[in-house]
């Protein structure tokens, strides 16, 4: 039971580490060290990883958390649960899309803003947004929970 804890601990920390990285260190520093575009198109490469990163953790932790013998295990089981719907959403949903409209946008840098293109790039990238911070509150829940 002990290592079925550290298992769950450890998954639930890599992924909230790994979500908190990517979204408050990795992501400005390229946006602030690159042209919009050099930064768009290097988060687009990193992306499929990201969101495989969080499924993986996101399936051992339920995993593991599924296995160990605790009372009140709901409310984590049902915030991984959120979790995993958010990543999933992100992976295979919306990521796809952006890229897709992406190929669609010249560049970010001289298409204008109001482009219809743009707006539903922005629409996406806003519900990602959210999705990636209540990812993070979940994980930092999570945490705090057990």
């Amino acid at each position: 039971m002990r290592y079925l804890t550290i298992l769950y601990r450890l998954a639930v920390a890599l992924w909230l580490g790994g979500a908190a990285l990517f979204t408050f260190v990795l992501t400005p520093a390229l946006f602030s060290g690159f042209d919009r575009d050099m930064a768009g198109k290097i988060v687009g490469v990193l992306f499929p990883g990201y969101f495989l990163w969080g499924l993986l953790c996101g399936l051992a932790a339920l995993g593991a958390l599924g296995f160990l013998k605790i009372q009140r295990k709901s409310l984590p089981t049902a915030i991984l649960a959120a979790m995993l719907l958010v990543t999933s959403i992100q992976a295979f949903y919306i990521e796809p899309k952006a890229a897709e409209l992406k190929k669609e946008i010249p560049s970010f840098v001289t298409t204008p803003a109001d482009h219809p293109k743009r707006q539903e790039f922005r629409n996406l990238h806003a519900i990602s947004s959210a999705g990636n911070l209540g990812v993070i509150s979940g994980g930092l829940a999570l945490l705090l929970l057990f």
